[in-house]
């Protein structure tokens, strides 16, 4: 099965998750433990397997180290 690694939907750019579920329970219980780390997740069916594409908008960047100079 090929699979995409990046779908764009509604503007907005998912990544695959790398992994192919076999049932969409699996695929369900994957995609809550994504919910509770504040991603968005999108689960697609394709040719009887389950995938998840997921984001996540960055809200905080941490620099560590000196600023340059």
């Amino acid at each position: 099965m090929e699979v995409e690694e990046v779908k764009h939907l509604e503007n907005e750019k998912y990544m695959w998750d790398g992994a192919i579920y076999d049932t969409e329970e699996e695929a369900e219980n994957k995609k809550a433990e994504y919910q509770e780390k504040d991603f968005q997740v999108q689960l697609f069916e394709q040719e009887g397997k389950y995938l998840l594409y997921t984001r996540r908008v960055v809200t905080e960047i941490v620099l560590e180290g000196e600023a340059p100079p």
